[in-house]
């Protein structure tokens, strides 16, 4: 499953996508989805158990995030941990750990942090411990 193939740019506009936190939207707290997540506002707390979280271009998360499927094209302030794949897109940031199998970083992108990059390392993170929060 991809969010962006590459030259298919358009499912980036949410059209799968069962929960939105929007643009004027603030959310503060824990976060458990059971499907997929799009964050154009602003979350303030860990994202848990997602299939797949997006975060839009003015999307802002300050807490871990924890899913199959990662796509980040605003910032991130916190560890992620992606059991299936991570996209950090052109004007995304991330600043914090990343573990996934499967990692892709655009021309643009900012990235600090430390990277585990085996199978199963999403499984070993502090995200996808709901004590953690």
């Amino acid at each position: 499953m991809a969010i962006f193939s590459r030259g298919d740019e358009r499912r980036f506009d949410g059209g799968d996508v069962t929960t939105v936190i929007g643009s004027e939207a603030y959310f503060q707290g824990a976060l458990t989805v059971r499907g997929s997540l799009r964050v154009d506002g602003e979350v303030e707390g860990n994202i848990l158990e997602a299939q797949t979280v997006i975060i839009g271009p003015k999307g802002r998360v300050r807490g871990d995030i924890c899913a199959e499927h990662v796509v980040i094209a605003g910032s991130v302030s916190g560890e992620v941990a992606a059991s299936s794949q991570l996209e950090l897109k052109a004007g995304g940031r991330v600043v914090g750990d990343i573990r996934t199998p499967k990692l892709t970083i655009d021309d643009g992108a900012v990235f600090e942090g430390r990277c585990a990059m085996t199978e199963g390392a999403a499984k070993h993170s502090k995200a996808a411990d709901p004590a953690h929060t």
